[in-house]
């Protein structure tokens, strides 16, 4: 490759030329977009429009993580997660979601909230982003009334050190939770910090939101 070829390479725009929906479900729809490609010519590309989610490493004093257990129909079976939520709105605060999502889902309340990572769930077919918060400062909330899977889940806290052993033996699958829970890891042992509650969310998935208003 010579230098003229290495300047010019990743400058190509993939202008979306036509786009059509192919389904529209309650919370994602799947388009096809017909895409510029370098070669000049036009490529098919499926892509899931996904609501954009939260999910909390909540950790006590004694660095603790509060998990839950539930059912995810896509795998046939209940697995180990972090409390997690879907941003239901496109203008909704992704903070204020978060905080729902742990008091209704493990009775929580939380003092300091960070953001530890921020995950693209599976880029190459889908938009679905998923922001995971570092919560501390704990404290005990009344749960409100779920809906009919999360009524079936079950919590448990276990050690940080613990969590981190599941995610690297396979008992923790969840994407969004192995990626929390380790960046918790490293950021509990000073080894990183996490960023600002408020930090600006560049690939937040808003797309299938907005087809609501």
């Amino acid at each position: 490759m010579s230098a003229t070829d290495d300047e010019d390479a990743g400058r190509h725009a993939f202008d979306v030329v036509s786009s059509r929906d192919v389904h529209v479900g309650r919370i994602l729809a799947l388009r096809m977009d017909e895409v510029v490609m370098p070669g000049g010519g036009t490529a098919s590309r499926e892509v899931v429009e996904h609501l954009a989610a939260v999910a909390v490493v909540a950790v006590d004093e004694n660095d603790n993580v509060m998990l839950i257990r539930q059912y995810r129909h896509p795998l046939g079976r209940r697995i180990w997660e972090l409390p997690a939520g879907l941003i239901d709105h496109a203008g909704e605060d992704a903070l204020n979601t978060a905080g729902r999502e742990l008091a209704e889902e493990v009775g929580l309340a939380a003092e300091h909230w960070s953001v530890l990572v921020d995950v693209a769930v599976s880029p190459g077919f889908t938009d679905e982003a998923t922001r995971v918060y570092l919560a501390t400062g704990l404290s005990e909330v009344d749960r409100d009334m779920m809906g009919e899977e999360e009524a079936d889940l079950t919590q448990r806290w276990v050690s940080l050190d613990e969590a981190v052993r599941m995610a690297l033996a396979g008992e923790i699958v969840n994407g969004a939770s192995v990626g929390g829970v380790l960046a918790a890891h490293v950021v509990r042992s000073g080894f990183g910090r996490p960023r600002p509650a408020d930090a600006p969310w560049r690939d937040r998935s808003t797309r299938f939101a907005a087809r609501a208003g």
